[in-house]
């Protein structure tokens, strides 16, 4: 993981961390792809990041896709969610150190996903808003899965073909609601409460990626993937047996460790090794 930065530092690294290649969806491991969702002017489209550059593409992201004759700088455009799914998944309980006592009890032996609402997605540097009458409200670093394939019934073997890539998230979540409501609808998907972003990249080990949060350039979080209770693999495989997966839906995958509350003034930003950094800052509810 690289040092804190904040200001042009920050953006500078995130973006040297970037490499690029023209490949197809299905990618082996070590071939990696950076992709983006993104507005300049009028336009909304997906591109592929290489260095500070964006090289518009033509079709379907999800099938097919082809680089166009025309490139953006990346300081030029506005990064956007990287996908508009039509169902947000997150799960519960996913990593030993998050859970009370580090003890994993038989419910957390499955897989337990819950939904957010796509509402509450928020972009790269996009502003966490407070609601005022929600207390207590936490950060929750997470590796978020991208969906390429429909996915219904598949086996634990075949779903990384239905894995698109991954992106970094954070499950903002409002304790008292969460331990209050009946459910978590609002504790967990409220707007703004679904950083996610900046970008996909596809060809990584998912299973093996460290994974840091940082308040004010503060380490809060900071855990590998490997240590996952339910992996990539498991997680896809055990959703679609009762939801069918999209292309571009997206699945959190889990925080680790403790968690704590979130300030207005404060910045926070998830970096996962191998994708970037999504930076948010956070803001009261006027």
């Amino acid at each position: 993981m690289s040092r804190p930065l904040t200001g042009i530092a920050l953006s500078c690294c995130l973006w040297a961390l970037v490499l690029g290649s023209s490949s197809t969806q299905a990618q082996d491991v070590g071939q990696v792809t950076k992709f983006v969702r993104f507005q300049a002017g009028n336009t909304v489209a997906y591109g592929v990041l290489e260095g500070d550059a964006i090289h518009q593409l033509a079709g379907d992201l999800f099938d097919g896709w082809r680089k166009t004759n025309k490139t953006h700088n990346v300081g030029d455009v506005k990064l956007l969610v990287p996908t508009r799914p039509t169902q947000v998944i997150a799960m519960a309980g996913n990593y030993k150190s998050h859970l009370d006592g580090g003890t994993v009890s038989p419910q957390f032996q499955i897989v337990q996903p819950f939904f957010k609402s796509p509402s509450c997605l928020l972009e790269h540097e996009g502003a966490i808003v407070l609601p005022q009458d929600a207390e207590d409200v936490h950060f929750e670093a997470e590796m978020v899965i991208v969906i390429g394939k429909t996915a219904k019934n598949v086996s634990p073997e075949e779903a990384l073909n239905h894995v698109f890539g991954v992106t970094c998230g954070n499950d903002v979540s409002a304790r008292v609601w969460q331990k209050n409501d009946v459910q978590w609808w609002r504790a967990k998907g409220s707007d703004t409460f679904g950083p996610c972003g900046p970008v996909i990249a596809a060809g990584l080990d998912y299973d093996n990626l460290m994974m840091e949060l940082r308040v004010n350039g503060e380490v809060k979080q900071k855990e590998s993937t490997s240590q996952l209770l339910h992996g990539v693999a498991g997680i896809v495989s055990g959703i679609s047996q009762s939801v069918t997966l999209h292309p571009g839906d997206l699945i959190f995958t889990g925080t680790p460790g403790k968690t704590s509350a979130l300030q207005p003034g404060d910045v926070v930003e998830v970096e996962i090794e191998g994708v970037g950094v999504l930076r948010n800052p956070v803001v009261a509810e006027e």
